[in-house]
């Protein structure tokens, strides 16, 4: 059995700072790394679309009509939304799961002023991963990561 060294008192206060970390789902504050680039007003950016992968093209339809409204038809952003073709959403700023705790629990604002993203209820798990693949492969292919990596989650 494990036993911890942290006394009783030091053990809730752990577990929140864990927990915290989790939640964020970011690797760090805001920086000039991930300073945003556009602000509400600016409108969406413009993305270059490649040829999808079939998990991608899955994923383009989901997007279309569980995300488009906000994020644009092409993750380019919206007045009502920011872009997801963004450096601030590449892989090792914002992994694969806070894709997933935004859809299945919303997202308070952290990056932009659009305010807190509810959640997006009748996505699947399956479903949200095809979305993330479709985000993934316009990142990939628009420059904002450049390790094949990143589109693990597009692998079937």
């Amino acid at each position: 059995m494990f036993r911890s060294r942290l006394g009783p008192a030091l053990r809730p206060a752990l577990l929140a700072v864990l927990a915290s970390v989790l939640w964020m789902g970011c690797s760090g504050g805001e920086d000039d790394e991930y300073a945003v680039g556009a602000t509400p007003d600016a409108g969406a950016v413009p993305v270059a679309v490649p040829e999808l992968s079939d998990v991608a093209r899955l994923g383009a339809e989901l997007f279309a009509a569980s995300c488009s409204e906000c994020h644009g038809s092409t993750a380019g952003g919206s007045s009502q939304g920011p872009p997801l073709v963004d450096k601030i959403y590449e892989p090792g700023h914002h992994a694969d799961f806070s894709f997933h705790r935004a859809v299945n629990q919303g997202s308070p604002q952290h990056h932009w002023n659009f305010g807190d993203m509810e959640p997006v209820p009748g996505l699947s798990p399956e479903e949200v991963d095809q979305v993330i693949c479709y985000v993934r492969e316009l990142q990939y292919a628009n420059g904002i990561f450049t390790d094949p990596a990143g589109l693990a989650v597009c692998q079937a």
